[in-house]
């Protein structure tokens, strides 16, 4: 990894090297540090060397000679075992006479001499040495088995590892517009050339293009295979190129060494684009354009990056038909399977003005997933393809849309397979993540749809083949077919690594979404730290901002709906000595932590972790050490027979492409069990939350099924003794559940959701909930109107208030006599009358150990706690803003909730301080 200076004096130091001060014009500061003026001269030796730089270029040039400053640098890239400087090969193939090959050679021997392990070579070094030696992992293994086998001998003798290591490199792929160039020679070799090497080399001399194309290949790779020749591979500011598979990639470990040339690699991989230049990426990137083109020419030694060119540009202007004639016959024949010429791309004048219509024609998606997908790719171990797919997009952390097609074709290999135990979450990811590619892929049409060209029309088709609500399906189906008649939108789909994402800077990722991306969709769930496109940019159907990815979320779903499990919310830090009133006596209870943070198991933010009620205490305890936690109680009636919580998840959006509500279909009828008096009221609830809180996005909601007391009400399903209501709300595509992802797929089939002109409708929608987060964090954060009014009650209330309490739920509450209910109240129907009794628009719910009350403040007051002005364009912060002061929502509204009894070595202040002095009084007594 690039160091970054720490301390002041470093970053004067590379100041003062980057504007190449000499010793005398040093600041007296620097100059008291550095002690001496040699030892100014090796700092800037030292800064060179790791930065790869050219002697002729750079401030070393001052310093030392050019052969002392190779060969120092040469020294420290073997000791660390580091990539080959290819783009000082004029010096160090040309007059050095170190071929790349020779290097790596001594390399491992090197590394089989002091007995390291093949993991001790950095990931590109290994790369490149099993292109240039052949030896890889297994080959390196069987080597030292050998040499090892011999004992005394390898004890007494390591050079004895040399016999095993190849004297002439391996075949590899030359690319016809790779520049061949001649090395120093000597004339002992000079004179042992044939009569056809001499005249290659002469015209190699004379002649101002030198592409491989124009040689004979039989006489080049002999004469570089004795190291008479080296290539050199040209990127020039205006190239472009598309990053392929990562064939030959070695997962060793990332280097502790300095290496800007690998530490761009993975920014390149990433960012790169067929319609973006070279000189645009190192624009995107913040990074010099030197370094840019070395980084890419490597990539296109390797393999790895595709450039693409203008054959004609490898060609002299006065080349004659004939000699077109046999060059277009050499690139037929000669070259690899990784040269790509494209013939749309084949006249240099038009490039730019063709990649752009192409670029236009599609609409460009990036899809964006977690490492998690890759293990999964990974465990399979059915399909090579699989693999391959899975390295690349690990390493390069983006998969573009050319392979896109044969991914999905390997992903079909595992139709029909059975896994069993955890291979079967491999198995959910693998089937959902080849049936979002195939929705995105056609634009979330359906397959009879008009001018939709779809990888798999048979897939397609069994996808969206139970389609919801047939009433309401002819309809839309229609509506997306006169849509799809006006224009028929098609779709390029790259998949990107959230990971690799968040190791480039904001403003780099802001450039990369919207200069190549059109739509970004999210997976479900990502990591907090994962990067998230701002209002500005590409539609994002995923998390509007990383709020919505934390419980804040919860809160919106439930006051937007007025609607809710009882839930409770602790503050990071407190040290519970007893439960409050809402968590003492439960059956279970629902564990989520603010950050997503783990402590032993517990606090995951996803799924959350249900718990038991006898050792709920503990629990909370151990993670409110480390987080802020989100706590949901439950009795045993809300509880299923297996002890589980009853959920059902609905897939949104919530409206057709007509702006008629989607209800629940039969797909999930048939899959859950629902009543028709259940599908009603779910149906009423999804309504109401599609009025107050608009879901014009992909993902799901998650509704919780609890017990209800009282009579049976107008809203009520079939059982007259439950009730259901939002649990959570997810934004993005859930991978994990193959059922859960058709029927997102099939919703954003019948909304024709990705099929518009414009994105305005999902813009509004994430733009209002962003402002509702804002809003809900900015009234409960720690200088937020609620903590004011929980903190600072008692110098704003009137004394004649202090002592009005509501009585609502002052009753003691006894477990014994009610054990299905968490909450004290004066009658059986306590929940009800809970969510029903009469609010004040400031009111702080209070649990003194034994009882629960409620304050409720002045309207004075009031107006002094109002939260911010709304704004009009809320941005993401990029960090999740934690509360600031324990919550209470009791299953309509959320109140903040003083729990002070219940703490550890939590006292009034008014005790302290009549403690104090009375213990100061006792000291004076003493004295006197």
């Amino acid at each position: 990894m690039l160091h970054v200076p720490t301390t002041i004096e470093e970053q004067l130091i590379l100041r003062a090297i980057k504007e190449e001060c000499s010793w005398e014009n040093l600041p007296k500061r620097l100059q008291s540090t550095l002690n001496s003026k040699d030892e100014w001269h090796r700092r800037i030796t030292e800064h060179c060397i790791k930065k790869r730089l050219q002697w002729s270029t750079s401030f070393v040039r001052k310093v030392c000679k050019e052969a002392e400053y190779y060969e120092d640098m040469m020294r420290y890239l073997r000791r660390n075992l580091a990539l080959f400087p290819y783009h000082l090969a004029e010096y160090v193939c040309r007059v050095m006479r170190i071929s790349p090959f020779r290097y790596y050679c001594d390399m491992i021997f090197e590394v089989m001499k002091n007995e390291q392990p093949y993991d001790s070579i950095p990931n590109f070094s290994a790369a490149d040495a099993l292109r240039l030696t052949g030896i890889g992992r297994n080959e390196f293994i069987d080597i030292m088995n050998k040499c090892r086998s011999k004992k005394i001998m390898w004890k007494l003798n390591k050079s004895i590892a040399k016999e095993s290591l190849p004297t002439h490199p391996v075949d590899f792929a030359i690319e016809p517009w790779w520049g061949v160039c001649l090395v120093n020679f000597t004339l002992e070799e000079f004179k042992k050339l044939s009569e056809e090497e001499a005249v290659t080399i002469d015209k190699i001399c004379k002649e101002e293009a030198n592409a491989f194309v124009l040689f004979d290949p039989i006489v080049i790779k002999g004469l570089y295979r004795r190291g008479l020749v080296y290539f050199d591979v040209p990127v020039y500011a205006d190239d472009r190129f598309k990053v392929s598979r990562l064939e030959g990639f070695v997962s060793n470990r990332e280097q502790s060494y300095e290496d800007p040339i690998e530490e761009l690699l993975y920014a390149v991989f990433v960012v790169s684009s067929e319609n973006s230049t070279v000189a645009e990426l190192a624009t995107t990137l913040q990074a010099e354009l030197s370094q840019l083109q070395a980084a890419a020419s490597f990539a296109c030694r390797l393999g790895w990056a595709v450039k693409l060119i203008d054959p004609g540009s490898i060609l002299l202007e006065q080349t004659t038909n004939a000699l077109n004639v046999d060059i277009e016959n050499s690139l037929a024949t000669v070259g690899s399977g990784n040269t790509s010429i494209e013939a749309g791309l084949f006249q240099q004048d038009s490039l730019g003005t063709e990649n752009h219509e192409l670029s236009s024609a599609y609409a460009r998606v990036a899809f964006v997933v977690d490492a998690n997908i890759t293990s999964y790719l990974m465990m399979g171990s059915v399909s090579p393809g699989l693999k391959s797919h899975a390295v690349t997009l690990y390493e390069a952390g983006k998969l573009g849309h050319a392979s896109i097609e044969d991914l999905c074709n390997d992903l079909s290999t595992l139709e029909g397979t059975k896994f069993e135990g955890e291979l079967q979450e491999f198995a959910n990811h693998a089937f959902s993540l080849r049936v979002v590619l195939k929705c995105l892929t056609s634009g979330g049409l359906s397959p009879d749809t008009p001018g939709v060209n779809t990888l798999d029309n048979e897939e397609v088709t069994s996808m969206v083949a139970d389609m919801s609500l047939k009433q309401e399906s002819e309809h839309a189906t229609n509506d997306v077919e006169k849509t799809t008649k006006k224009k028929a939108r098609k779709y390029r789909v790259d998949i990107l690594r959230c990971e690799s994402l968040a190791n480039l800077p904001s403003t780099t990722l802001e450039s990369l979404f919207k200069r190549d991306y059109d739509i970004i969709v999210s997976m479900v769930p990502l990591p907090v730290s994962s990067f998230l496109p701002g209002p500005k940019g590409p539609v994002h159907f995923g998390p509007p901002s990383h709020s919505s990815m934390s419980p804040w979320m919860n809160l919106v779903l439930y006051s937007a709906v007025g609607s809710g499990p009882i839930s409770v919310i602790l503050m990071k830090g407190q040290c519970l000595r007893l439960l409050p009133a809402p968590l003492a006596g439960c059956e279970k209870a629902l564990l989520w932590s603010w950050d997503g943070s783990t402590v032993a198991g517990l606090g995951s933010k996803f799924q959350g972790n249900l718990v038991k009620g006898n050792i709920l205490l503990h629990c909370l305890n151990s993670l409110l050490k480390h987080t802020t936690v989100f706590v949901q109680p439950f009795s045993k009636l809300d509880l299923n027979e297996s002890g589980k919580m009853r959920t059902i998840d609905i897939p949104f959006p919530l409206k057709n492409s007509d702006g008629s509500f989607a209800g629940i279909g039969k797909e999930l009828e048939l899959g859950s069990g629902l009543t028709t008096d259940e599908i009603l009221y779910l149906n009423t609830l999804l309504r109401k939350l599609a009025d107050n809180l608009s879901l014009w996005t992909v993902g799901y909601i998650r509704l919780l099924k609890l017990y209800k007391e009282g009579n049976k009400n107008v809203f009520a399903p079939g059982d007259v003794n439950y009730e259901w209501v939002p649990l959570c709300v997810e934004f993005g595509i859930p991978l994990f559940s193959p059922s859960l992802c058709n029927l997102i797929c099939q919703r954003v089939v019948s909304s024709g959701l990705l099929q518009t002109d414009t994105f305005t409708d999902n813009r509004d929608a994430m733009q209002q909930l962003r402002r509702r987060l804002h809003e809900i964090c900015c009234e409960y954060q720690s200088t937020g109107s609620s903590a004011k009014i929980l903190y600072e009650r008692d110098q704003h209330q009137p004394k004649s208030q202090k002592g009005q309490l509501m009585t609502f739920a002052s009753q003691r509450w006894n477990p014994l006599m009610e054990p299905s209910s968490p909450i004290s109240g004066r009658s059986e129907y306590h929940r009800l009358e809970l969510a029903n009794r009469k609010r004040y628009h400031t009111e702080v719910l209070s649990f003194d150990g034994n009882i629960l009350r409620s304050y409720a403040l002045t309207p004075a007051y009031e107006d002094d706690t109002k939260s911010n002005e709304e704004s009009d364009d809320v941005k993401d912060s990029g960090e999740t803003m934690l509360p600031g002061v324990n919550l209470l929502f009791d299953g309509s509204e959320l109140r903040p909730f003083d729990i002070g009894a219940c703490l550890q070595a939590r006292q009034p202040a008014s005790l302290i301080a009549e403690a104090s002095a009375v213990s100061a009084a006792t000291e004076r007594a003493n004295c006197a």
